[in-house]
């Protein structure tokens, strides 16, 4: 845990870093909203609401920035708890490396995401993310997790793509989640955005079943998927859906179900709406219940650029 936690030492001398001086065209100040939404079968209800507020917006991405946050967790349906957050946030998309840190508190720890990836064609990144466990136990006693890990893109060639993650997820306690996954796209027609795609994990918890989060000693999924991209008048329009098999310690192979939808405006001009609906099968960190499990979350976003 504490190699983790430098990284976000790293993490908050990157977000100190002057990088106003920086030159983004269509950059300026900015405030918008956020509203998240998700909701289970196990009775789990999260809604997070946030205000950012941005010395530096730009059309890719890049900005330095205060995020705002409310939460109100319900887990198994026993009752809210409350929870405030705030993140200092900054990103650089305009160049070869791109990296992105929100890196804030809940008001007990140190909580947050980093990431940082170049863009050449085996493009590589390396991420990190801690955040409360959303179980009854999670809330009541103050479990954490953290998941550091890195991903490369391995293109065969101009149609097919191959990309290797491999990860570790350190939670209060002993646990320890080491994980795996691996996708494979294949370009139907790229004229119509659209895709066919092999997407497998795996995780194995080397103390299962420590709290009441989700921990088989293993977990597996193969999901087969179709995706389409469309533009439309600088629109980004995104469907996703795919049946597949999951399976955990103890369990047989069962049905898994994804499908996921998106929706992006064009990056240019003074106002951006984004939004997205995603259902799942597939039983996270925060599940307690880890069969006949259902998922989902729905997010918008509104900024507005001065």
């Amino acid at each position: 845990m504490r190699r983790l936690i430098n990284l976000f030492s790293l993490a908050i001398a990157l977000v100190t870093t002057p990088v106003v001086a920086q030159s983004t065209e269509g950059s300026g100040p900015a405030i918008g909203t956020e509203v998240f939404v998700s909701t289970d079968s196990d009775e789990t209800t999260v809604w997070r609401v946030a205000g950012n507020f941005d010395l530096r917006n730009a059309p890719d991405g890049s900005r330095i920035g205060v995020r705002v946050e409310k939460a109100w967790y319900d887990p198994l349906g026993l009752g809210a708890h409350e929870r405030e957050r705030i993140f200092l946030q900054a990103a650089d998309g305009s160049g070869n490396v791109n990296w992105s840190v929100s890196v804030g508190t809940d008001g007990d720890t140190l909580i947050g995401s980093a990431s940082i990836n170049d863009n050449k064609t085996f493009r590589k990144e390396a991420f990190i993310e801690r955040d409360i466990v959303e179980t009854p136990i999670g809330l009541e006693q103050g479990l954490y997790s953290t998941f550091a890990g890195a991903a490369i893109d391995l293109p065969a060639d101009e149609k097919n793509v191959f990309t290797l993650l491999a990860g570790v997820q350190e939670f209060t306690g002993d646990n320890v989640r080491l994980h795996l996954r691996g996708n494979f796209v294949h370009v139907l027609d790229s004229d119509a955005g659209l895709s066919a795609q092999l997407r497998t994990r795996y995780f194995h918890s080397t103390v299962p079943e420590e709290y009441d989060y989700f921990s088989p000693e293993d977990y597996g999924q193969i999901l087969p998927i179709l995706q389409m991209r469309r533009f439309v008048d600088g629109w980004q329009l995104l469907a996703v859906g795919g049946i597949g098999i999951q399976r955990s310690t103890g369990t047989d192979w069962k049905q898994a179900n994804y499908a996921e939808a998106r929706v992006i405006s064009p990056t240019q001009g003074n106002w951006f709406v984004s939004g997205e609906a995603i259902y799942s099968q597939t039983p996270g960190t925060n599940t307690v219940v880890g069969s006949g499990y259902d998922y989902f979350q729905a997010r918008i976003g509104l900024t507005h650029r001065f």
